[in-house]
Formats: C-alpha cells, sequence, structure tokens
C-alpha cells in the first residue's frame, strides 16, 4: 500500500479494540480494510503498512486505556487557558474547538456509560449521543439526589440512547416518578443513598459495575468531575485546554485546600494537540503507558511521562458528587 493509512482506518481499530476482551488476551491481530494490525494490552501496536503521523498518535492517545482489562472510569473537562469551563453566566459553546468536541465524541463511543450531574443537564440539555464519530451510543446517567432534573429534558425524551437517573433513596419509589409508564425500556430510575453533600462516588461507580457498566465516563460539570477526583476514583482525565483567556466565570476543577505542594496531585501526563486545543491525558492509575516504537514521532507526538506517584494519588476523604 503507498498511501499512508488515515485516521478513519486508526478509529475503526480502536473501536474493534474496544470489544476485545483483554482480561483473556494479551494481544490480539485483526484485519481493517485488508490491512493487519498487531496489538497488545497495555497499547502496543504495530502495523507493516505505512500510517499517517496522526493516525499513529490517535492510536498512541487511546490504545494504552482501551486496550486494558479491568474497569476504567475517565474524566474529561474543556477549559480555558485560565481554568474557566463557562463564563459567570453559564455560557460555554465553544470554549473549544470541533476537533476538541468530536475527542469527546470518541471518548463516549469507547465508554459503557457517560455521567454528568443534574446541573449539567437542566443548564445545557444535552443529548450525550455520538453524532460527530462512529461508534456505539453509551448508556446516559443523570446524577439527581433530589430529583430536580427536568422531565422534558432530551435525555428523558429523544429515545436515542438508554438513560439512567439515578436519585437519592427516598424518591426511588415509582409513585414520585413523573415519567414512570411513559419512558418506555430507554428510561430506568435507581435509588442511591445520598446526604447532603450528594453520591458517595465509590458507591456510584460500584452501582455502575454491578449494572455491567465497566468503562465510565464523568463528562460533567465541573463539581461533579472534581468530586471524584478528589475521591480518588478517576484512573484518568483528558484536559482539553483551549488558547483562550476568560479572565472569570466558572472554574474547571475545584479541589479540597492543601497548604504545600508536596500535597499536589503529580499524575502521570502525556500531551497531544487537538486541533488549536491541547490535551493533557492524565493517568491516576500508575498504569503503564506504551506506543509503538516502529513508528517515528513527529515533533507534536505525546511528551514523556511524568513518573507516577502513589501517594499522590487523591484519597477518599469526604468527597462526594453534588446535584
Amino acid at each position: 500500500m503507498s498511501e499512508r493509512l488515515l485516521p478513519d482506518w486508526g478509529w475503526r481499530c480502536i473501536l474493534q479494540a474496544r470489544d476485545t476482551d483483554w482480561a483473556a488476551s494479551r494481544a490480539t491481530s485483526f484485519m481493517v480494510e485488508g490491512v493487519r494490525i498487531d496489538i497488545h494490552a497495555g497499547g502496543a501496536w504495530n502495523c507493516d503498512a505505512p500510517v499517517a503521523d496522526e493516525t499513529a498518535r490517535m492510536l498512541d492517545l487511546f490504545l494504552p486505556w482501551v486496550a486494558a482489562p479491568g474497569p476504567l472510569t475517565i474524566g474529561q473537562l474543556g477549559q480555558s487557558l485560565d481554568g474557566r469551563i463557562a463564563t459567570e453566566s453559564g455560557a460555554s459553546h465553544y470554549i473549544n474547538g470541533l476537533e476538541a468536541r468530536t475527542h469527546l465524541h470518541r471518548l463516549r463511543a469507547l465508554v459503557d456509560a457517560v455521567v454528568v450531574g443534574v446541573g449539567t443537564v437542566n443548564a445545557d440539555d444535552p443529548q450525550l449521543t455520538v453524532r460527530h464519530v462512529s461508534g456505539p451510543n453509551p448508556v446516559r446517567v443523570v446524577l439527581d439526589p433530589r430529583g430536580r432534573a427536568h422531565a422534558a429534558s432530551k435525555l428523558f425524551t429523544d429515545g436515542a440512547a438508554p438513560t439512567l437517573q439515578v436519585i437519592g433513596a427516598a424518591l426511588a419509589s415509582p409513585a414520585h416518578d413523573p415519567r414512570a409508564g411513559s419512558g418506555g425500556a430507554s428510561y430506568r430510575r435507581v435509588g442511591l443513598a445520598a446526604d447532603a453533600h450528594g453520591f458517595d462516588p465509590a458507591a456510584l461507580i460500584a452501582l455502575l459495575h454491578g449494572a455491567g457498566y465497566r468503562r465510565i465516563l464523568i463528562e460533567g460539570g465541573g463539581l461533579t468531575v472534581s468530586r471524584f477526583l478528589a475521591a480518588g476514583r478517576l484512573d484518568r482525565l483528558h484536559l482539553l485546554v483551549a488558547p483562550m483567556l476568560i479572565g472569570s466565570g466558572r472554574p474547571g476543577l475545584s479541589l479540597p485546600l492543601i497548604t504545600g505542594l508536596d500535597e499536589a496531585l503529580r499524575p502521570q501526563s502525556r500531551h497531544f494537540m487537538c486541533g488549536a486545543d491541547s490535551l493533557y491525558d492524565l493517568s491516576f492509575s500508575g498504569r503503564t503507558v506504551a506506543s509503538s516504537s516502529a513508528i517515528a514521532r513527529p515533533s507534536c507526538a505525546p511528551a514523556p511521562a511524568m513518573p507516577a506517584d502513589p501517594a499522590n494519588r487523591p484519597g477518599p476523604e469526604a468527597a462526594r458528587v453534588p446535584d
């Protein structure tokens, strides 16, 4: 083959790797468009045909956690250079560019469930489906401990993908459900213990794992992602930073106060360009990041990973998922 393989080819490889049982296999090989690719657990890969640099970067970005056994919880945030995800009035369309929004849709296609807080649902009325790329829609999970979600929200009415509304255990009776009997099989409501601060992230993840959702994307908003990170329940975080200064507004991450930099989180970090935005792939799990050594990387390839420090993984103290 004389032409280099383009990102659409690489994305089809990643989707096929997504469906591989990595707990039972340390490596797999398959043909995509007549070209063989070998993928090893942990993300190392090789291909005999020439691969475009953009395709190689895509494989290096996704395969380390797609080609891995066991469950995974990954968060994502899109923000400005000064760490804002919206203005004071809530305007956020769009801080990040189209390439970054496409990346978010790729994340959705690679997980079993996507999680958002009820504040995001009521403010943005999102669809949480895969539209910019090929791939399956995840189950949409709404964290709503006090049952505040608008009944007319797209997540409850569009039928585009299954929706799970997690509410406080005291509200779990069908008598309290305005959509009972009308949401069909695509809508379910389940109760989970909550306190004044919301749900315990560990309990929420256990609930989703029990339902068979092993790969989970914590998509937003900023408070929800922050609570999972503070509780030590994120394995990875994709932070997309736009070349924009807002100067005020709603912050992305809000973590508990620390008194010294020795308490700061220092995850393993890789850097990719995503259009005009910078994508930081942060790993809190200590997993080894692998990439193909057979292809020379251009100057904008990911930077070397920082050494992991297990002591800097956040702890579970007093973290709850707000509504």
